[in-house]
């Protein structure tokens, strides 16, 4: 895994994969929310996050999880030699999002999204895991199976089962 580009709605698990897949293989690891969010997720202007983005898939090995704008994200999966897209059920990555937001207030939460201090909005939050899910993972959908088409390898992770077992798999287990 060279350079292995994770992307899929909220709440899924793409950080947390990410850092196993760096770790396994020495792989500097991005995640695309600390090059889009501020503290107080506030966004950076787009000519910051536009450079950030280019230097980073500029590298000859990653791994970035994360979705950022909509309108990088072909650029970020056409750079990429390993595409993982995690496309859970809706209902899971609201779960698993209100897990996370529990664990936060709890101050049991290791990694926060994006290394913010400040926890998102809940509302804000489940609003942006819908409009993902109806306006984004189309498109995401459609670009990996392009990328697909053109011989890129695509693995395709539909439940947390299915992500802890490739996990596993990575740390040779």
């Amino acid at each position: 895994m060279t350079r292995t580009a994770i992307v899929g709605n909220a709440g899924g698990g793409k950080s947390t994969l990410a850092r196993e897949i760096a770790s396994a293989f020495g792989t500097p690891h991005t995640e695309i929310d600390k090059l889009l969010w501020q503290e107080g997720w506030v966004e950076n202007p787009p000519e910051v996050y536009e450079r950030q983005h280019a230097t980073v898939i500029a590298e000859n090995r990653w791994v970035i999880d994360g979705l950022g704008r909509l309108d990088l994200i072909p650029q970020r999966l056409g750079r990429a030699t390993e595409i993982i897209l995690i496309d859970m059920p809706l209902w899971m990555h609201f779960w698993l999002a209100a897990e996370r937001q529990i664990s936060w207030v709890r101050g049991a939460l290791e990694h926060t999204p994006g290394g913010l201090s400040a926890m998102p909005p809940t509302e804000a939050l489940f609003q942006a895991i819908w409009e993902v899910e109806q306006s984004w993972m189309p498109k995401i959908r459609a670009l990996c199976s392009e990328a697909e088409e053109r011989g890129k390898s695509v693995t395709r992770l539909a439940s947390v089962e299915e992500i802890n077992a490739f996990a596993a798999k990575i740390r040779g287990e």
